[in-house]
């Protein structure tokens, strides 16, 4: 095997283990793997909320007009489901915060499976994985 075929490999390695977990037949993770799992999931959650609320600034800011803390405070709302606070007055503004409202419900719904799809993902293995153990003795 060339050492360009086994770097390629390699690369892909890294990109399918950040996104698939442990195969049903491998044993599930330590306690404390899983912890590293998860604070790395939450890593992934926090940059995409920080990156979305940076969005959201940007766009308060430039489009609706608004101070940077007044699009602070909009874009966190509508991230957190609490809706816009400001008054928007221009139409591009309304488009602008209604894109966004709507882009805060999958950042929402992306953000939960990151962090749910590891617990989930460790009950139902230590369910199969305890369940094979039986099968074998």
């Amino acid at each position: 095997m060339s050492s360009t075929t086994r770097s390629r490999r390699h690369r892909e390695d890294e990109v399918t283990n950040l996104i698939i977990f442990e195969h049903r037949l491998q044993p599930p993770l330590s306690p404390r793997a899983f912890a590293r799992r998860m604070v790395r999931q939450g890593g992934y959650g926090t940059l995409l909320i920080a990156g979305s609320v940076l969005i959201g600034m940007i766009g308060y800011h430039m489009i609706a007009g608004l101070g940077w803390v007044d699009s602070f405070l909009n874009a966190s709302m509508l991230l957190g489901g609490m809706g816009p606070v400001s008054e928007l007055t221009g139409n591009a503004a309304k488009i602008f915060a209604g894109l966004f409202a709507l882009y805060a419900g999958l950042v929402f719904v992306v953000v939960s499976g990151l962090l749910l799809a590891p617990m989930l993902h460790r009950v139902i293995h230590r369910f199969h994985w305890d369940a094979g153990e039986k099968k074998q003795r």
